[in-house]
């Protein structure tokens, strides 16, 4: 699909993206370059993250791939400082990296809850805490008055409650209030924009798979309980938004982007069925004498 923006909207821009090289996190590396920020991406996988860099580049895209994991203060610290070096500058940081599985509560062990909050929520915190002195107005390749872009990939999870997520749940709600606190905090004192981006159900991606198998997944939509399902190119596209100038007037918002989905329920009643209850009701409304009765007076 065509992109809506210039090919130039982020031209002279550096990007560093948690999760990058895989799923979501690919889609908007692969968006960002394609429209002019050179690309970092960090992740665990060596071999997932030469992959990505290698397609990356074949497309004219700056590119580098760094090891590390968001859990560990060390290798955040050491990524970023590596990407500015490369780049001489860091403008947009996207923590993409997340943890997902499928769980019941009581089954669910602390240490896996703590892994999952580990990921998403301390390892956001953590990538945010150290890009600070890169990010921050005055930083190295900004003026004084101008500080970067950070977005923070989320979830809808917390909005009401999902079944066997707990953890994931928990998480995604701390990142959506660590995007309130630190937007709210840096765009003050640094004038950097925190915002995130809440997906919905994506295809083609690892955790929707993991999560909805096929079999399962094609008995929901014959069940119209999963009506939409988006694709990371829309992800993508909202992240260029929010890192562009198209954004420059938003701060510590989180986008859902997911077709509607969170606020869907099953209908408990047919539309033609609902109708004729509606008709029924006006009828009797038109009915009505209307005026107070004369025994009333």
């Amino acid at each position: 699909m065509e992109s809506p923006f210039k090919a130039d909207i982020l031209k002279g821009k550096v990007a560093l993206l948690t999760g990058g090289a895989s799923g979501i996190g690919y889609e908007i590396s692969l968006q960002l370059g394609q429209h002019g920020a050179s690309i970092a991406v960090m992740g665990r996988r060596k071999h997932v993250i030469d992959s990505a860099v290698e397609a990356f580049q074949s497309q004219g895209i700056h590119a580098i791939g760094l090891e590390g994991d968001v859990r560990k203060r060390d290798d955040a610290a050491r990524v970023l400082e590596s990407t500015v070096k490369h780049f001489g500058r860091l403008d947009i940081l996207v923590n993409a990296a997340a943890g997902n599985f499928l769980v019941p509560s009581e089954d669910l062990s602390p240490n896996g809850f703590r892994t999952v909050i580990d990921i998403d929520a301390v390892g956001t915190f953590t990538m945010c805490r150290e890009a600070l002195k890169y990010l921050k107005k005055g930083a190295s390749g900004k003026d004084s008055s101008v500080g970067g872009t950070i977005i923070n990939i989320s979830a809808t999870l917390h909005y009401t409650a999902t079944w066997y997520q707990i953890h994931v749940s928990a998480a995604k709600a701390a990142v959506d209030s660590l995007t309130r606190s630190l937007a709210l905090e840096w765009g003050t004192d640094y004038d950097i924009r925190v915002n995130g981006i809440a997906p919905g159900p994506i295809e083609d991606t690892a955790g929707f798979s993991k999560l909805l198998p096929q079999e399962i997944l094609s008995t929901l939509k014959e069940q119209t309980l999963v009506s939409k399902v988006g694709q990371k190119w829309d992800i993508a596209m909202a992240a260029l938004y929010l890192a562009s100038n198209a954004g420059k007037y938003i701060n510590g918002t989180t986008l859902v982007v997911d077709g509607g989905d969170w606020l869907s329920k099953p209908s408990h009643l047919p539309k033609e069925a609902v109708k004729k209850l509606s008709r029924a009701v006006e009828r009797r409304s038109k009915d009505k004498p209307v005026g107070i009765p004369k025994s009333k007076l």
